[in-house]
């Protein structure tokens, strides 16, 4: 051990006071959801994890309440279309591992908009399902998809240019397009301009929240 057999009272009140602090720096680090609070770790080594812990996931923006809603049970379980999965990637790109979404991508696509989502930071999105997308009249949403200038203000109305937690999410919040949209609600249950439903919300991408929901969102003319 190479060290003298008789040591200090000082040298040791010292030690475990600096033991402390660091256990108490690696607690306040986490930012995890849900994550389970450091126990005060053995000098000699750190705790192990508990068995059967919950998995970290990406901190919402805002706050750091988990994805909710009954939309959300369809989500993958793991991979690029996993909530975790979702994490990783900008807006749009994970927009596209979600099968409830593909409406919205070919529509993003044809507004030549991907670029511009994926690039913005800590952006808010109310991201309209495919069946969404099926309410508007056949040739309606024939016609939107053929005209780029006004799919592109439909699509940015359904962009906020800020983090939106749900604790923060009932207001009035001004979007891309230039007009505001309305949210209504509180806890797990909101409305956007009093008809669309959110589905899931509170769905962490690398660079924006997503609220996934029911109708598609129309700006005034």
């Amino acid at each position: 051990m190479f060290v003298t057999r008789i040591q200090s009272v000082a040298t040791l009140l010292a030690a475990g006071t600096l033991a402390l602090g660091l256990t108490a720096c690696s607690s306040d680090s986490s930012s995890g959801y849900g994550a389970p609070a450091a126990a005060p770790a053995a000098p000699q080594a750190a705790a192990p994890a508990a068995a059967g812990a919950p998995s970290t996931a990406p901190k919402a923006a805002g706050g750091a309440d988990a994805p909710f809603g009954a939309a959300c049970a369809a989500v993958p379980k793991d991979g690029s279309g996993s909530f975790a999965g979702m994490a990783k990637d900008p807006v749009a790109t994970a927009a596209s591992h979600n099968p409830m979404l593909s409406t919205l991508v070919s529509a993003v696509t044809a507004a030549g908009l991907g670029d511009t989502l994926n690039s913005a930071q800590n952006i808010t999105v109310f991201a309209p399902t495919n069946d969404a997308f099926a309410k508007v009249p056949a040739d309606q949403l024939k016609a939107l998809l053929a005209d780029k200038d006004k799919l592109t203000k439909v699509l940015t109305y359904h962009v906020a240019p800020a983090p939106l937690a749900p604790a923060n999410l009932a207001g009035a919040h001004k979007t891309l397009e230039g007009a505001d949209l309305k949210v209504a609600g509180a806890g797990q249950a909101y409305t956007v301009n009093g008809n669309s439903k959110v589905l899931c919300g509170n769905v962490q991408t690398a660079n924006a929240t997503v609220y996934i929901v029911d109708t598609v969102l129309m700006p005034a003319s």
